[in-house]
């Protein structure tokens, strides 16, 4: 499976935008989904993540309230609908797929075997 995610760019503080993540050479419908972000000199950490199913969601308590995963499984997509975005969401978006759990998500990034290339954020103040 390749993961694709898209959507970044510059947005100025209090502004949204959407982050989509396609999937190819397989399907993701079963897959736990998620979301990371990392900035230089930080450790990779979660942001959001979503059931096989999408009934369940996860979110960093750093975004709740403000972002919303959600998957589209017929297309083989994820997006994350990022608002109010503050300057301290810049940094650098990845999906990744996790194909061993597909109702848990974990925040924990070392279970998630499949990851995009990454896509920047930057919020300006």
């Amino acid at each position: 499976v390749q993961l694709q995610a898209s959507g970044g760019g510059l947005v100025q503080d209090g502004g949204s935008v959407r982050l989509s993540c396609a999937a190819s050479g397989g399907r993701i419908s079963s897959y736990v989904m998620g979301w990371f972000r990392q900035t230089p000199g930080k450790e990779r950490e979660f942001v959001a993540g979503i059931s096989g199913s999408g009934h369940i969601t996860s979110y960093a308590d750093s975004v709740k309230g403000r972002f919303t995963i959600s998957r589209d499984n017929a297309k083989n997509t994820v997006d994350l609908h990022m608002n109010s975005l503050k300057y301290e969401d810049t940094g650098l978006y990845y999906c990744a797929a996790d194909r061993t759990r597909v109702k848990v998500v974990f925040r924990n990034s070392n279970v998630y075997d499949y990851w995009g290339q990454g896509t920047l954020v930057t919020v300006s103040s």
